[in-house]
């Protein structure tokens, strides 16, 4: 099987290793990280620093890459997709327990954690994580670079931008554009179209704060 190279060692690192070997997507993982200098996290070996990683793939040392940098730094999860997206193939992981439509797509560098349900002529655009439980209805757009929590739950025809954020439990209901770099707090529902980048929570939502002070 396949050997996984993982950018963040962390906490979201670990889990995402964790699924992709005991969900048997890949046969071993190896991480990269600028923020430990442990050899070993849970029994798999840290290669290097992101300096290493094209040096890395060069050297065969793993075959496809993942992105596990989560939501409090998402500009960094894009750039480093933007990196390494010519350079190197991406991975993808869709937790054997998440039902996936056949009409649905699912881009590069994904990742679908359990019990999720990706409805017909969906679209998961590049390097979005899907947590737990998510559901996306028919014929919606979810853009690249996003973070879904646990339990986001999408109706149909509705398009999410790139560079998202849901927290968890919040609703969008149908035909909802939703544009980039916008934020929903947790429990959020989405009952008109977020044209503003920023922070938005309550049911329905109302807008906090501007991006650049997210």
């Amino acid at each position: 099987m396949k050997t996984l190279g993982i950018i963040g060692a962390g906490q979201l690192g670990q889990q995402i290793a964790h699924f992709a070997i005991s969900d048997n997507h890949y046969g071993t993982i190896v991480f990269f990280d600028d923020f430990t200098n442990e050899n070993i996290i849970n029994g798999f070996t840290v290669l290097g620093k992101t300096k290493d990683v094209e040096n890395e793939y060069k050297r065969n040392n793993f075959d496809e890459l993942i992105i596990a940098i989560g939501y409090k730094h998402m500009s960094v999860r894009k750039n480093f997709f933007e990196r390494f997206k010519n350079i190197i193939p991406f991975g993808k992981i869709i937790h054997s327990t998440t039902f996936i439509d056949s009409t649905s797509q699912i881009g590069k560098g994904v990742i679908i954690y359990p019990g999720c349900i990706i409805d017909a002529n969906v679209m998961v655009e590049d390097n979005i994580l899907v947590n737990i439980g998510v559901v996306i209805s028919h014929d919606s757009i979810v853009g690249a670079h996003s973070f879904l929590s646990p339990r986001v739950a999408i109706a149909g025809f509705s398009t999410i931008g790139q560079c998202c954020i849901l927290g968890i439990n919040s609703t969008i209901i149908d035909n909802i554009e939703i544009k980039e770099n916008i934020k929903l707090g947790a429990g959020a529902v989405v009952i008109k179209n977020l044209n503003e980048s920023g922070l938005y929570v309550g049911n329905p939502v109302r807008f906090i704060r501007a991006h650049d002070s997210i």
